[in-house]
């Protein structure tokens, strides 16, 4: 992958501000995420590791600029980045005192 086109990825700081399972999917989340200019649902994993509360009011890392897709019936709008440790989501956190929205480079 060259530099351009890793710029052409939109990652920003993105906060949660609430987050449930998705009805009859144990491992997915339906989250409203904070990005600065907006907020988006976003799709996530990791239900059999993490409960909806721990995601709400912290900053996340998000790629904002993927393109719309529909998951268990839901429409995400972006993912939030995680490492994978042994098939386990770690998700990518950021101090609480970065504002949402801020660029990620």
């Amino acid at each position: 992958m060259s530099l351009s086109e890793f710029e052409r990825l939109d990652i920003r700081v993105g906060c949660v501000s609430a987050c449930e399972r998705i009805q009859g999917r144990q491992k997915l989340f339906r989250l409203r995420v904070n990005i600065g200019t907006s907020e988006i649902q976003v799709v996530a994993g990791g239900g059999e590791t993490y409960q909806p509360e721990y995601f709400v009011g912290k900053n996340f890392v998000v790629l904002t600029n993927l393109e719309p897709k529909i998951i268990a019936g839901n429409e995400s709008k972006g993912m939030l980045l995680a490492a994978d440790h042994r098939g386990e989501p770690i998700w990518l956190t950021v101090p609480d005192h970065i504002p949402a929205g801020t660029k990620v480079r």
